[in-house]
């Protein structure tokens, strides 16, 4: 697999950018936010040291050509709101998964839809890809919400996948083609 080259992008209100070190705090931050993991998989961060684990497991990502997952900043003020990516690239089937998350404060503005689009955009136009797929908690509404703006289809629930803060929980599994990106979305942008 070739490294991946973590990309820089913009979109009117929000930059994309590679992870540093300076990142640390603002994630942990992030991942230490109850409301915003309400509906992971995975317990709110306790240890500030698993926010440098994160940022090495991103460029260990990128070096073994895997993905690339991106801070989102708002370009107005540089504030750190989230970050999104695509993982699991298969260069051979064309396909990558798409994931994000955001603090509670930048919820209902946009912000993940107009991210991640620009995301998939650079996903498809630079790794070639052909199927993006993404899964969200059946309750996270939102989340459903902006996949299917994106132009995502919901293609099935995974029964029972998941123990989020000790409740059993289903997902829903969405997945985006190229050529529907290009029609809904894309040949929008």
């Amino acid at each position: 697999m070739p490294t991946l080259s973590s990309p820089s992008l913009e979109t009117r209100r929000l930059r994309l950018r590679p992870f540093d070190g300076a990142d640390a705090d603002a994630l942990f931050a992030l991942h230490s936010s109850a409301e915003v993991l309400s509906y992971w998989d995975s317990p709110p961060w306790i240890e500030p040291a698993r926010a440098e684990a994160f940022l090495a497991a991103c460029r260990q990502m990128a070096a073994e050509g895997r993905g690339v997952r991106l801070a989102v900043d708002l370009v107005s003020d540089r504030a750190f709101i989230g970050w999104c990516s695509l993982t699991g690239w298969n260069q051979d089937y064309r396909s990558a998964s798409l994931g994000y998350c955001f603090a509670d404060t930048a919820w209902g503005h946009g912000y993940a839809t107009e991210a991640a689009g620009r995301l998939l955009q650079w996903g498809f136009d630079t790794l070639d890809l052909n199927r993006v797929q993404a899964e969200t908690d059946t309750r996270n509404l939102a989340s459903a919400r902006v996949l299917e703006k994106l132009g995502f289809a919901r293609e099935g629930t995974l029964r029972e996948d998941c123990v989020v803060n000790g409740e059993v929980s289903d997902s829903w599994v969405y997945g985006l083609i190229r050529r529907e990106w290009q029609v809904t979305v894309g040949g929008r942008r």
